[in-house]
């Protein structure tokens, strides 16, 4: 039958878009051209979730549904048998079924037919075609909540890189930084309660802190239980959603039960499925725990293990993905850990190790775990037939008698290269020390396996920090990194320094630190970029940021986004910080800073380089550094709120009082916008604990010295703008700091200038009206405290500057003016002024010179507009400029003699205001003051108030007009009616006709034409009585009043009160901020009071206009000398160190955290109890393993001694009794063979790989005691493979028939093919040569050319590293050498330059490749005078049983570093193929080439003395 939506070719290039894959070359990466069948909506369906909002279970909107409906049908295929044939077997409930385990009906409509062409055995490669799914969407466990996963049904041919785009894009998965694949025991089987619980707080543990997914079978039994429970536990023990774990579970479609109710061509949104255990049968459910399944369907029903094969080719493709997170690019590490299993799960280790992946095997669960636990502390040689067998006795008794010899021996070899192996394999031992958790065992397997991984250089160590950091796991990073086994470089940690910054993972930046790296060295000024462009897009600080850049493109009238620079980010940051602030960032003057180029070598080579190391591989001198890092690291950690990293940063500042209060205003102005009150309420408390943090430094600082502290509180920040860390405390609203004592004191002596803040008020007010009494002692000035006298010019001086006579004058010279003012008004006012009215009009001219003064002093050259926008804020100014404008327009009006009188009703107003404006004055006392404050705040209450009021006044007013009055036409009385009547009313003016009783109609106008009288309501024409509805205008008045006049009037006076309140309780930290700019504004005001005033103003306008003398700086401002002021801030350096140590030791002596450590503690304790028990357990197993062996030797004593006995006549067979057991002796004597056999030398292990490489041959199974064709062994039979080279011209025939291997002559030159061997005469059997180091387990010749021996040459060219000087590096005190190394094309492994030798040449044809002809000569001169490290047999993955390789490699090695030799062959390197990539690489055990090509460097670094 035909498919429908049948695939379309998609280009490599074009696929690579959507799902990445290790590179973008096809030549380096082959691939087959099935792989790239794939719909092309692939491509476009990435858009259709929004990454930026990924979550692990979301709910499915109606778009996403869509898209999930169009795009899974035409991408993911099922597989559906076509044709019946009757099967031997019968299903569960004895009816016929198909050779697919389906029935008859199960199959398509013509699935029954006869066939034509299809023949009659079936055929799944032709009997099963595969469709469009019809299983997908979300699935519900019945009964068991309303919690929903995602499911899928796919075939088992579907690519990899379909199902992973589905996960990521369409189920909203974020890549994993960790894959961690759980298998096992797919039936339920027993574990130790503690190991169980060990087990599942650890899995849980490692893929909640890692970002993990935990891949496992998705049935609801055995080890897929185990983590399904897990996973349950840890989401019930959850308050919050945001540490849901991504559970996949993999399983076969057709041994799931009730997956009948999971299929729905349109999608299940959500399907419902039953989990049935007792109804199950031989099929298996799906566990509810799991949050995403993949069923795979090959079209059977009833047969395990289909999904294998595609979850190992899933799980290596996702382990070959790189993430990029925070700008460190990782490889997604995956790590296999095992719980019991049997035959499958051993097969599944064996290919996670073959493949390289890390196992974690839990030790205690049970058979195959506990095969490979107990004897992987063995060395291999003793890992024996006899042995293996004695472990599958033990722990597989019910199904041991089913392992035949020939199982046996497949175990055994697989076992065998399983330990050896042991840098991958991890064992989970309960009670081990340091490995008290499976999370910590998982987490240091993967350490072990890169650590041993082979990388150039410190790859691997880079490698291994970037997987801690990505796990954001310090634990593992300080307990396996950070060791003595590495020395780190400060230089080295800035990338992944720069990667915790913006991951924000502030436990890694503070180990970072600790490890010796400087911000000065690390904070340049493109990393500052850097991270500002990666902030998180939700960041209010963020959009900012793009609005500046919006705004400066629609500026310059450009289409592109400009480039963001730190000036960008100062914008916005003065925004925050204040107008006081100078930016923090001045504008370069060329628009775009000069790239920093990266240098790159003169060899290629296929290095991927990350961004974030690029900024730090730079030449030092073009690197700019910013003035404080920092600041800088600190403002770009606040901005985004993060707490922990703005602290740890903190403690790093210098100058920490200005950062502290500097963080708090930015914080509460982005708290202002923020939009989502979390976020604010967080912003708010990390302001405040800034402020107290401020605070606690200042304290110890005034403590310590009280001028110096004060001497902080002025002095000029040039790192925060030229500001003061007084003015950001105003700015940012800090009552508490600037409350403070220490802060209050300073004010004080502001105030009170050069006289003693111990002087009375009425000392001053007296010598103030006596100024001859300042010349005796009735008044002290602070210098004469310090023993200076002072001049009678001075005092005088110093007196009438002092800011405390300066505001009593000014509050004299206010009275004054307000009672010529009142006095004009009531008593003087005429047609024509008088004297004194003048003189009003010339004080008024004073006070507006001083507003004008004030608005346009400018000591920090902000610009008229900002100063106008600051004079505008204060309340005060607002008052002043309003009274002014009223008297101008009263004072017009009063000249003109028509509009005499409203100029006085004008003027009268303007008295009102200027009044208002004493309250201003008593700011300065504590009792009066907050009450001002509290009379500004219940303003803003009645405002509110008013509107609630105005609801009801108007409803009342309008209805009562209505009812009472017909067609009242005049406005005036209108607005009475409704408004003005209504209003009074509240206050018991009630309207005496409105029930009328007492209705007069005197008062009141009939036709509403007498102007002075209301209009009378509806009357009766006969006797002029009121006919309005009295009833409902009284019950309309009792609601009325009961509401306004009981109800809102009693919630004013609750606002009032608890206005009143809230003020009452900070009466004094209110008082003491607004005290602040009282004595501001008169410490930097001319002393003489209006209109005195007008002759400071002259003589200011006389030095600033005519003499240009700078203004003078009245502000409380103070620019210290370098030296003082670099001692100023180390003195507060350090008490800040004071001040945090103090902070730590108060948390320590907290009740709750001694608590808490207590708790801790005791936890420990029960912890080494359990473990103490364990290992007293082992102690007891040890002590009776160590008897059981005593006790053996004594019965072999007894029974040698029997013997010899016998052996001399003394006693019959039948009297000697048996001494020990057939078994334990037996298995004494395997291990006395495995001693025996280990002192012997190692045999080949990489001819013994049970894949052949570059075919799909598997080897018969040798271990290693069956290596010797000397030894027995009648089970071997091993299959032939011999592969036909088309493309050589010579190469024996690749068939074993005797006739063409007769022509064949062994032993001796065989025309231009040398067949002699390097360890003399080989045995030949049945026409074929044998392997002279035993069996391989496969005849033929395979992928060589030859049988017998294959020779080759391989030249090891090596140099001494040295350093930029010529001097030659060491390690360990031994010399470091450089070798000549090769990558060639289609492949991933470099290799020594040279390889096998063709017939009757004496170069190998890959050495040629890397070589011009023209050196060919020179280098086989190079040759001969080189030294031979190895003749002989070579241990190679292509050796079998009948053709091996043979090898010369010869140490060519350049002692001198101007060898012209040396220099030549660099000048002829790289010859022919451009994918051939040349490199000299440094040599030691690291370096990743072929193993046997890694013993060869072995050998020469012994020859020459070098480091290896």
């Amino acid at each position: 039958m035909s498919v429908r939506g049948r695939c379309a070719k998609v280009l490599p290039s074009e696929l690579n878009k959507v799902c990445p894959e290790r590179g973008d070359d096809p030549a380096t990466h082959p691939r087959k051209m099935s792989d790239f069948e794939v719909v092309p909506n692939l491509q476009q369906s990435s858009s259709s979730v929004s990454k930026s909002r990924r979550k692990a279970h979301f709910p499915t909107g109606s778009n996403e549904k869509e898209n999930l409906i169009s795009w899974i049908p035409e991408n993911i295929r099922k597989k559906e048998c076509t044709y019946f044939v009757e099967s031997s077997q019968t299903s569960d409930s004895g009816r016929i079924v198909c050779e697919c385990g389906y029935l008859r009906e199960q199959h398509l409509d013509d699935g029954a037919k006869p066939p034509i062409f299809l023949g009659k055995e079936w055929d799944p490669s032709r009997h099963i075609q595969e469709m469009p799914t019809d299983a997908f969407g979300d699935i519900r466990f019945t009964g068991l909540g309303q919690k929903t996963g995602k499911y899928v049904r796919v075939s088992s041919d579907t690519p990899p890189r379909v199902i992973y785009h589905l996960m990521t894009q369409h189920w909203g998965l974020d890549a994993p930084n960790l894959l961690i694949s759980v298998t096992g025991g797919a039936k339920n089987f027993i574990m130790k309660p503690r190991l169980k619980n060990i087990f599942r707080q650890g899995l849980v543990k490692v893929a909640q802190t890692t970002g993990a997914w935990i891949i496992t079978g998705g049935s609801h039994a055995g080890v897929m239980k185990q983590v399904g429970e897990a996973v349950r536990d840890f989401i019930l023990s959850c308050s919050h959603k945001e540490g849901e774990i991504v559970t996949i579970g993999i399983a076969t479609w057709g041994t799931v039960y009730n997956r009948e109710s999971l299929v729905c061509p349109m999608g299940g949104f959500p399907a419902e499925y039953v989990l049935d255990e007792e109804n199950q049968g031989s099929l298996s459910c799906l566990d509810s725990n799991h949050s995403h399944f993949i069923l795979v369907d090959d079209g059977t029903h009833g047969r395990y293990g289909v999904e294998i094969p595609l979850r190992t080719k899933l799980e290596k493709f996702i382990s070959e993905q790189t993430k990029v997170k925070g700008g460190v690019a990782i490889k997604i590490p995956i790590v296999c850990v095992v719980l019991e299993g049997g035959p499958g799960t051993l097969d599944t280790i064996y290919n996670a190790i073959t493949n390289g992946t890390p196992c974690v095997i839990v030790e205690g669960s049970g058979r195959v775990a506990d095969v490979i636990a107990q004897v992987a502390n063995l060395p291999v040689s003793k890992i024996t037939i006899a042995l293996i067998q004695q472990k599958l006795s033990v722990l597989f008794h019910d199904t041991y008698e089913l392992f035949t010899e020939g199982k046996l021996v497949e175990w055994t070899k697989k076992i065998q290269d399983i330990v050896r192996s042991r840098q991958l394999l991890t064992i989970f031992r309960e009670g081990k020390y340091g490995q008290q958790d499976v999370d910590v065992a998982i987490l240091q397997a993967l350490f072990k396996a890169s650590r041993n991984q082979d990388h150039f250089g410190r790859e691997n160590w880079d490698h291994q920090l970037k997987l801690a950091v990505a796990w954001n796991r310090v634990d593992i990073a300080r307990s396996e990194i950070f060791t003595d086994d590495h020395d780190w470089k400060p230089t080295d940690l800035h990338p992944v320094m720069a990667a915790a910054l913006i991951s924000n993972k502030p436990e890694f930046v503070k180990l970072f630190l600790e490890q010796g790296v400087r911000l000065k060295d690390f904070v340049t000024w493109d990393t500052l970029v850097y991270l500002y462009d990666n902030l998180a897009p939700s960041c209010l600080f963020h959009s900012k940021l793009q609005k500046v850049l919006l705004e400066e493109r629609e500026h310059t009238a450009g289409s592109k986004m400009p480039r963001l620079q730190l000036h960008h980010v100062s914008q916005v940051l003065r925004e925050l910080l204040g107008c006081s602030t100078q930016p923090l960032y001045p504008k370069p003057k060329h628009t775009e800073r000069p790239r920093l180029s990266i240098p790159v070598p003169h060899i290629k080579l296929n290095v991927q380089g990350s961004s974030l190391r690029s900024l730090y591989k730079r030449s030092a001198g073009r690197v700019t550094f910013t003035m404080d890092p920092v600041r800088d690291l600190l403002i770009w950690a606040v901005v985004q709120n993060r707490k922990e990293l703005a602290e740890i940063i903190w403690a790093q500042s210098q100058d920490c009082m200005a950062a502290a209060l500097a963080c708090s205003k930015i914080l509460k102005e982005l708290a202002k916008e923020e939009e989502d009150t979390d976020t604010t309420d967080d912003m708010l408390a990390l302001a405040e604990q800034f402020e107290h943090k401020a605070i606690g430094v200042f304290t110890d600082c005034y403590r310590k010295d009280e001028e110096r502290a004060q001497k902080l509180l002025t002095r000029v920040s040039e790192a925060w703008g030229k500001t003061t860390c007084l003015q950001l405390a105003l700015e940012a609203k800090n009552m508490n700091f600037v409350s403070h004592g220490g802060v209050q004191a300073f004010l004080t002596k502001v105030w009170w200038g050069k006289l003693c803040v111990d002087n009375g008020l009425w000392r001053v007010i007296t010598c103030m009206l006596f100024f001859p009494l300042l010349y005796t002692n009735l008044i002290t000035f602070s210098r004469e405290k310090r023993l200076q006298p002072m001049g009678c010019l001075t005092r005088l001086r110093a007196f009438f500057t002092a800011p405390v006579v300066i505001f009593l004058m000014n509050i004299l010279s206010y009275f004054t003016f307000l009672l010529l003012f009142a006095y004009v008004l009531m008593v003087d006012f005429q047609p024509t002024p008088s004297w004194r009215e003048y003189l009003i009009y010339f004080w008024l001219f004073s006070l507006v010179c001083e507003e004008t003064r004030q608005l346009l002093y400018d000591p920090d050259g902000l610009g008229l507009v900002k100063m106008a926008s600051l004079y505008i804020k204060d309340f005060w100014n607002k008052l002043d400029i309003c009274a002014i404008l009223v008297f101008i327009a009263g004072l017009t009006c009063r000249l003109i003699p028509s509009t005499l009188y409203p100029g006085r009703i004008i003027l009268s107003l303007a008295f009102i205001i200027f009044c208002l404006r004493l309250m201003h004055i008593f700011t300065v006392s504590k009792t009066l003051g907050p009450k001002i404050i509290i009379v500004k705040r219940m303003m803003k209450d009645v405002f509110f108030f008013l509107f609630l009021l105005a609801v009801w006044v108007v409803s009342f007013g309008v209805a009562k007009q209505a009812i009472l009055i017909h067609n009242e036409e005049r406005v005036e009385w209108l607005f009475r009616g409704v408004v003005y009547h209504s209003y009074l009313t509240i206050f018991g003016q009630i309207p005496s006709y409105i029930d009328g009783v007492n209705f007069n109609i005197d008062q009141c106008s009939p036709n509403g034409t007498d102007p002075y009288k209301p209009k009378c309501p509806e009357t009766n024409a006969d006797n002029k009585k009121p006919i309005f509805p009295e009833w409902l205008t009284v019950i309309l008045l009792c609601l009325y009043l009961l509401f306004t006049n009981i109800l809102l009037l009693n919630l004013l006076i609750a606002m009032f009160n608890y206005t009143f309140q809230q003020v009452q309780e900070h009466t004094d930290q209110i008082w003491k901020f607004q005290r602040h700019d009282l004595i501001e504004e008169y410490h930097g005001r001319p002393p003489a009071p209006p209109p005195l005033i007008l002759l400071n103003h002259l003589q200011l306008l006389v030095r600033r206009g005519l003499l240009r003398r700078p203004a003078t700086h009245h502000k409380l401002k103070e620019k210290l000398e370098k030296n003082e002021e670099a001692a100023l801030l180390s003195w507060e350096m350090f008490l800040k160190e004071n001040y945090l140590q103090h902070q730590q030791c108060q948390e320590k002596q907290n009740t709750e955290q001694m608590i808490r450590d207590i708790a801790q503690r005791v936890d420990v304790l029960a912890e080494l109890l359990d473990l103490d028990r364990v290992k007293r357990t082992g102690v007891v197993e040890q002590r009776l393993g160590s008897l059981e062996d005593q006790v053996h030797q004594s019965a072999q004593a007894l029974r040698w001694m029997m013997q010899a006995l016998r052996g001399n006549g003394f006693s019959s067979g039948e009297d000697l009794p048996a001494v020990g057991s057939s078994r334990a002796l037996d298995f004494k004597e395997a291990d006395l063979e495995g001693k025996a056999e280990e002192r012997q030398p190692p045999y080949h292990v990489l001819a013994r790989n049970l894949l052949y490489p570059g075919s799909h041959t598997l080897r018969f199974p040798v271990p290693d005691e069956k290596v010797p064709w000397e030894v027995d062994f009648p089970l071997y039979d091993p299959p032939a493979y011999s592969a036909d080279h088309k493309d050589m011209a010579v190469q024996d025939p690749f068939s074993l028939s005797l006739e063409s291997l007769l022509k064949i002559n062994y032993n001796t030159m065989d025309g231009l093919i040398d067949r002699q061997s390097f360890h003399g005469l080989y045995a030949v059997q049945d026409g074929l040569p044998l392997n002279p180091m035993g069996r391989t387990g496969l005849r033929g010749r395979g992928r060589l050319h030859c049988f017998g021996p294959n020779h080759a040459l391989h030249p090891v060219v090596t140099r001494w590293r040295r350093n930029l000087d010529g001097s030659i590096i060491r390690k360990s005190l031994k010399k470091m050498l450089e070798v000549l190394v090769a990558q060639y094309p289609l492949s991933d492994v470099w290799a020594l330059p040279g390889g096998s030798l063709e017939p009757g040449e004496t170069l190998p044809l890959k050495l040629k490749w890397i070589l011009r002809r023209e050196f060919w000569p020179q280098f086989q001169n190079l040759l001969k005078q080189g030294t031979e490290v190895h003749k002989g047999y070579l241990d190679d993955p292509r050796n079998t049983d009948n053709a091996w390789v043979e090898t010369v490699a010869v140490s060519v090695h350049f002692d001198n570093q101007n060898d012209v030799e040396m220099k030549r062959l660099n000048s002829f390197l790289q010859g022919c193929d451009p994918e051939l990539c040349i490199r000299w690489q440094v040599l030691d055990k690291r370096i990743p080439l072929h193993a046997n090509h890694k013993e060869l460097l072995h050998k020469v670094s012994t020859l020459l003395g070098a480091y290896y």
